[in-house]
């Protein structure tokens, strides 16, 4: 029986695997000299080094046969030109034009957009320029000296980033977020602010999120008891595809910044979803932040796939993932300014891709997206670093870093740069049982004693890591980084056959929440399973009226 092309290409991968599988990273590099070269791809000021990554040539080859007869090419050229992409909710998905440069004509859906996002923009702007100009005030007469951003999700991880990353040491705003429900977290945003000189920022596609909705109450109330109904208006400002809802909850229209339904939550950094950052930050930084995703747009649109660093970034997570069962993945940045890029990835990788079904209705027939965990180099060296070096189970690392820094000492960053090289050269090569015992014997130890110390201070190595360089953290090397993500993930998406850009699975349990919140209050019990049923009314019995 003939295998139809991507049955065939899967088949393919298979054997490279079967093929390459005996043979250590360490050991790839002495059979191929030009290994390096191959796996090294420079993009909009990154460069990608995925030598170390387990794949052969033979790997490498059937993997970029895999995306090709997936059709990512044609995915990829449908994405740009504005084709209805996510296909269950019958939408374009045009992140892309929300960085593009003015001038540009892109289509969504055959109705053209960006003339209309050239004019957000310039709203975005006049707003931050004349707030940090001072030229636009509260309802006081004073002027405005922080920001409170309140969305969740998408709505709030992405603008929390970039804050973390570029913001000054000394910033002229002070940008707080609250997201989760638990009023701990608006009460700890509040805490220190005057609401004559606060303005609160809420973020939400729909408008009917219940934990952001929960969270701008909370904040209009705490302004209108200060400022009164007109004034709390002058303070609070929106964002949202539904901009009808946001002026019913109270703000003004003029203070409402659409974006729109062909722009995902978690892809909608580059909107006015990032308003209090081009605020904070200034707009022309915010502007170069949206140019090094440009960039790194158009290198994925134009570089071949064998040196397409997005392409090849999801290659290798694929690799591991599909090829050699690998359910896990590290990402760990070597800057403390970075520390919620894991957490950024976590959804925007395991919300995308994190699907059983495909686009055509049918089960997956290969495993989707891994769990992604992390944290920022050295700090996970004192902690998960264990389980990488010496776990049971083989975790692929990604690990970012920069070549210098404009924050701290430069012997400072000199040995945190030491400490990233080591740690992918370690996880690469470990350490034999032999090297530990010839240790263990120069210092004395007993031949009993080393039998029972060598073995546990063996290092098996043959890690794969990715490694991500910039030269420096940057606006435009952040904005390169996040598309390179994005990129890769859709990449990934297509090659599995699952929509990358809808998440009915985050639908039920909010669903059922609303049901439970009534519950709760004292309303009426709904048939729940045994073990709800009880902790409804013990639950109840302690926080009801």
């Amino acid at each position: 029986m003939t295998l139809d092309p991507i049955a065939a290409a899967w088949e393919r991968l298979d054997q490279a695997v079967a093929r390459s599988r005996p043979t250590s990273i360490v050991d790839l590099f002495a059979a191929e000299p030009d290994r390096l070269t191959r796996l090294t791809v420079d993009a909009a000021g990154l460069t990608l080094d995925l030598s170390k990554q387990s794949w052969s040539r033979d790997g490498l080859d059937a993997v970029l046969a895999l995306a090709r007869a997936a059709g990512v090419e044609t995915a990829r050229d449908k994405l740009f030109a504005g084709a209805v992409v996510n296909r269950s909710e019958g939408r374009a998905v045009l992140h892309p034009a929300l960085r593009a440069p003015d001038g540009a004509a892109f289509f969504a859906d055959g109705v053209p957009v960006s003339a209309e996002i050239e004019a957000g923009r310039g709203r975005m702007k006049a707003l931050a320029d004349g707030i940090r100009a001072g030229d636009i005030r509260g309802a006081t007469g004073q002027p405005f000296k922080a920001i409170l951003h309140i969305g969740i999700g998408g709505s709030d991880l992405g603008p929390r980033l970039v804050w973390e990353a570029l913001k000054p040491l000394a910033p002229t705003l002070d940008l707080r977020f609250a997201a989760n429900v638990d009023g701990a977290e608006i009460v700890q945003a509040l805490t220190g602010l005057d609401p004559e000189t606060t303005l609160v920022i809420a973020v939400s596609k729909t408008f009917t999120t219940l934990e952001t909705l929960a969270n701008a109450e909370v904040a209009r109330d705490w302004l209108r008891a200060s400022l009164g109904e007109a004034g709390a208006r002058r303070h609070f400002a929106a964002v949202s595809a539904a901009p009808d809802k946001a002026v019913a909850f109270g703000v003004d229209a003029d203070r409402v910044f659409a974006f729109w339904d062909w722009v995902g939550g978690r892809f909608s950094i580059w909107s006015a979803v990032g308003l209090s950052c081009a605020i904070a930050l200034g707009y022309d930084r915010f502007q170069r932040f949206l140019d090094g995703a440009a960039a790194m747009d158009r290198h994925f649109v134009e570089a071949p796939l064998e040196a397409n660093a997005p392409v090849l970034l999801a290659g290798a997570h694929l690799y591991n993932r599909n090829g050699l069962g690998r359910g896990a993945r590290a990402v760990v940045p070597y800057a403390q300014r970075l520390r919620l890029l894991p957490a950024f990835l976590q959804q925007l990788e395991m919300e995308s891709n994190g699907k059983r079904t495909r686009t055509d209705g049918a089960p997956v027939t290969h495993a989707t997206a891994t769990v992604v965990f992390g944290d920022a180099g050295t700090n996970g060296q004192h902690a998960f670093f264990q389980l990488l070096h010496q776990g049971a189970d083989v975790i692929p690392v990604d690990l970012v870093g920069f070549a210098r820094t404009d924050e701290g000492p430069a012997d400072m960053h000199v040995k945190l740069t030491a400490n990233l090289l080591a740690q992918a050269e370690a996880l690469m090569i470990g350490r034999s049982e032999a090297d530990v015992r010839a240790e263990l014997a120069g210092k004395g130890l007993s031949p009993a004693e080393i039998d029972i110390l060598a073995p546990q201070r063996t290092f098996p190595g043959d890690r794969p890591t990715s490694l991500i360089l910039g030269d420096i953290l940057s606006p435009e090397n952040l904005g390169a980084l996040l598309a390179l993500y994005e990129h890769k993930t859709f990449v990934e998406g297509v090659i599995w056959g699952i929509n990358s850009f809808d998440q009915w699975g985050v639908e039920l349990g909010k669903t059922l929440a609303v049901r439970l919140l009534g519950e709760l209050d004292g309303g009426p019990r709904s048939v729940h399973d045994p073990s709800t049923t009880a902790l409804v009314a013990r639950l109840a019995a302690s926080t009801g009226p």
